[in-house]
């Protein structure tokens, strides 16, 4: 258990990411006929002549209902302040659809399970699939030639996982024949290991709740988790907290290790007195540095 001044430190960083007002798109666009399959776009905000690479940004929240991609639109903002275009992409997630008590491994906590399977994936693959042609509408400054992937906690999973899905099994329909035209992938303290992310109770079991409880979690794991999808052949950087009390580091560096393993490098940026929400807080020091890790692949 954390002390009391991890505890009060981290609730102060959580606040103040949480603290600034959700910032408008420019343009929003539906990928699908569901409410949640929609994308925003944020134009880059610099007066610069040349094309900006294009950043897709996937929100975190434990792939639960109540966490939208309001909360992570300064963020988006803020990227777009910084000569990025960007886009913004809502998913399903949990809450709609209950696991049994017995099954969901949150210790009988009433709150409403974490994503949906397999609707969570479809959306993300479908988002991803819809994105050049929307892209090319709503954001004609964009090159899509130098396309970087960031996510957040859980949407650092789904980044992770929309650039391995050349290396999903065969019988999935997620599967790709190549791997994404990506210049790369910027996972911000993400959910990168499913066993690992279990042994640490992250998020209270969300990701066995994501892939459906005890029952399916073993079977579904190799279609989900992105520690055992390597090596992707994108360049990859986790950026990490070493003070995350929501998604401890050890999840990171079990990825970055298993990459290793795989004959892949994955690099671990691990930012000192930093907990799990500066990285998308327009406020922290973090957040720079995050944008600068994407910077590097983008520009």
């Amino acid at each position: 258990m954390p002390d009391d001044a991890a505890a009060a430190r981290a609730a102060a960083e959580e606040e103040s990411a949480f603290s600034h007002p959700p910032v408008d798109p420019d343009v929003t666009s539906a990928y699908g006929s569901h409410p949640d399959q929609v994308i925003d776009f944020y134009a880059p905000r610099t007066a610069a002549d040349s094309p900006a690479p294009l950043v897709v940004v996937l929100h975190g929240g434990a792939w639960r209902a109540r966490y939208d991609r309001r909360h992570i639109t300064p963020f988006a903002d803020y990227l777009a302040r910084r000569g990025f275009a960007v886009a913004n992409v809502e998913y399903r997630r949990g809450g709609d659809l209950l696991i049994p008590e017995q099954n969901r491994g949150d210790g009988g906590d009433a709150a409403p399970p974490a994503g949906r399977w397999p609707d969570t994936f479809d959306d993300i693959a479908a988002a991803l699939d819809a994105l050049p042609v929307l892209a090319r509408e709503a954001l004609p400054q964009a090159d899509l030639r130098r396309t970087v992937v960031t996510g957040h906690s859980a949407g650092g999973h789904l980044a992770l996982w929309a650039a391995a899905r050349h290396l999903l099994p065969p019988d999935s329909g997620w599967r790709t024949d190549s791997p994404a035209s990506l210049r790369g992938v910027v996972a911000l303290a993400p959910i990168a290991d499913f066993e690992v992310a279990e042994k640490l109770d992250v998020c209270g079991n969300a990701s066995l709740q994501l892939l459906g409880g005890y029952d399916t979690f073993g079977e579904r794991r190799p279609y989900a988790d992105p520690v055992l999808l390597l090596p992707t052949g994108i360049a990859t950087t986790l950026v990490q907290g070493r003070t995350d009390l929501v998604v401890p580091q050890a999840v990171a560096e079990s990825y970055a290790d298993a990459a290793a393993k795989a004959g892949e490098v994955v690099g671990l940026t691990l930012l000192e007195d930093v907990g799990h929400f500066p990285l998308i807080d327009p406020a922290a020091d973090a957040c720079a540095v995050v944008a600068e890790e994407i910077a590097q692949l983008a520009w």
